[in-house]
This record gives C-alpha cells, sequence and structure tokens, in this order.
C-alpha cells in the first residue's frame, strides 16, 4: 500500500448535481425551481415571511435587558498578577492601573476600566488605582498592607434626562 494507492471506498464521495444544464440532465430548464413567481428568481428574502400573518419571532415575548451605556471592564485575577510579578513584569508596591497592566501584557486594550476579582493568590503588597474591586479581593490586598482606590471608568456618562429649569 502506497499513498497514491490510496482511494475514497465506492459511494464515498458524491459529486454534486449541476443544475441548469440542459434537459436531460434531470435538473434542466427550471433548475429544480418551479416555475415563475418570486422562489424562481434570485434573491428571494422570505425565509421569515408567513403569508402576512404576524411571523412567529415577532409574536415570542422578548428577554432580558441590554444597558445601552453598559461599562466594559476588563477583569483581572489577584493570581494572575502574581504571576506577572513572579515573571518580572510588574514591579512589587507598584501601582496597578489599566496602563500598567497593558504595558505588562496581562490586558489587551484598556476599555473602561478594570475589575480586580479574588481567583488565585496575591503575595506581594501592590497599590491598586482600578474601576472595581470585589471585597474578597479588597480584603486580600489590604490584608497584605496594599491601598485600594476605585475610581469612575473612562468613558463619560450619556447626558442625563433631567429638567434644565428654562420650560418657561
Amino acid at each position: 500500500m502506497r499513498l497514491n494507492e490510496l482511494v475514497d471506498n465506492e459511494g464515498a464521495r458524491k459529486k454534486r448535481m449541476r443544475v441548469g444544464r440542459g434537459t436531460s440532465s434531470g435538473k434542466g430548464k427550471t433548475a429544480g425551481r418551479g416555475v415563475k413567481g418570486q422562489t424562481s428568481r434570485s434573491g428571494v428574502a422570505i425565509k421569515g415571511f408567513e403569508g402576512g400573518q404576524m411571523p412567529i419571532h415577532m409574536r415570542l415575548p422578548k428577554r432580558g435587558f441590554n444597558k445601552p451605556n453598559r461599562k466594559k471592564l476588563n477583569a483581572v485575577n489577584l493570581g494572575r498578577l502574581q504571576l506577572a510579578i513572579e515573571a518580572g513584569k510588574l514591579e512589587k508596591g507598584s501601582t496597578v492601573n489599566a496602563t500598567t497592566l497593558v504595558a505588562a501584557g496581562i490586558i489587551r486594550r484598556e476599555l473602561d476600566g478594570v475589575r480586580v476579582l479574588a481567583k488565585g493568590e496575591l503575595k506581594e503588597k501592590l497599590d491598586f488605582d482600578v474601576a472595581g474591586m470585589s471585597k474578597a479581593a479588597l480584603e486580600a490586598v489590604e490584608k497584605l498592607g496594599g491601598k485600594v482606590t476605585i475610581t469612575a471608568p473612562l468613558k463619560p456618562e450619556v447626558a442625563s434626562d433631567e429638567p434644565t429649569g428654562d420650560d418657561g
């Protein structure tokens, strides 16, 4: 047996049907599309159309809620920060914020800020200037003597709908 002698079993691969290639081919003339009408033409877009009846995707209730001005935060675990310190990417006792994390290669881009989570163990003292931190992570950092500053996320809030008082 040689590589150039390998072949599929008989009938393992079926050739595709070439439509519209003469009446004797079995799929000639109308190419299996029937006669006339919208679906015999190209560019048909009636998949969800139910003959004027309200389509099922519109009859079913909508679920959930998508907050329009939601903040996208990077999640960083304490264990990941410890690995970065051991690898020499972060200095012991330095201030951790979005810019230093990008420079260290821990996160790819700043987004709206960083939220620190408590998975893993941090052994070195670090100061944090971040947009958010879980309670367990806050306790772990303060236990080591680190300072935590929670800042507002980077992007400004969308203008509020409060009246200005000049409705006169």
